[in-house]
């Protein structure tokens, strides 16, 4: 999907690089903005010596067929504001996809038939065996060849993926993990060395969890810490478990 852009100067000339910018960080939106939405990007001086700390605002706003997503924010510098009202329309973003597909899954769900009716052209299920052996014997049954006989058991098939593994920090794996869009991210912890997996949880925070091969007690080490993404904007809270 390509984002089309649009920027509008009041009381200041936005120069190119301003410009590429804002483009280098388009991945991040449209990651997360439906298909046929466009990005205004609003960029204002403000001429005031009262607000000499906060002469530079930044606007923007996704607009497409559905609800339109706005940030806005202040800096001295106009580089510092946008990657603040980035991180913020991102964060926005996020939340109005989840609850779109929230609705989404409610919606299949109300469609869907009660169990009674669903199950009510089942057989019923022998009682002679244990139910895991039927599901054994009835996977065996369906992978096997033509002329082979029947096993008591079968082998359940694994799939094993491998991916080239680059240290990282765990401000940098969850970047990554909010740019691809998915719940968790696999990483090697650049400052542990360790396997670890960063995830989202309730209330906009992430947790991480690690591995230790030395680490000898049944009770995981538990801290938290603060998330500052690389852009430096608002850090959020880190759990390490």
């Amino acid at each position: 999907m390509t984002l089309q852009v649009s920027y509008t100067g009041r009381n200041i000339q936005i120069p190119s690089a301003f410009k590429e910018h804002v483009e280098d960080k388009l991945d991040k939106i449209e990651q997360l903005a439906d298909k046929g939405h466009r990005l205004e990007v609003k960029v204002a001086s403000e001429n005031s010596h009262r607000r000499a700390d906060t002469a530079l605002t930044v606007e923007m706003t996704v607009i497409g067929r559905g609800k339109v997503v706005r940030s806005e924010a202040q800096a001295e510098d106009k580089f510092a504001a946008f990657e603040i009202a980035l991180n913020k329309l991102t964060e926005r973003l996020r939340r109005a996809r989840d609850r779109k597909k929230s609705r989404a899954h409610n919606a299949s769900r109300n469609g869907a038939p009660d169990v009674a009716t669903a199950m009510s052209g089942l057989e019923p299920v022998p009682t002679d065996r244990p139910l895991y052996q039927q599901v054994l014997d009835a996977a065996a049954a369906d992978d096997q060849p033509p002329g082979e006989d029947d096993g008591d058991s079968a082998p359940i098939k694994i799939r094993r993926k491998v991916f080239p593994a680059e240290p990282m920090s765990v401000d940098a794996a969850v970047d990554a993990m909010e740019l691809v869009g998915h719940d968790f991210y696999l990483y090697v912890d650049a400052e542990t060395g360790q396997p670890s997996a960063v995830y989202r949880r309730r209330g906009w925070t992430y947790g991480v969890i690690s591995l230790d091969a030395e680490h000898s007690t049944d009770t995981p080490i538990t801290e938290e810490r603060s998330y500052r993404p690389e852009n430096g904007t608002s850090p959020r809270k880190v759990g390490v478990a």
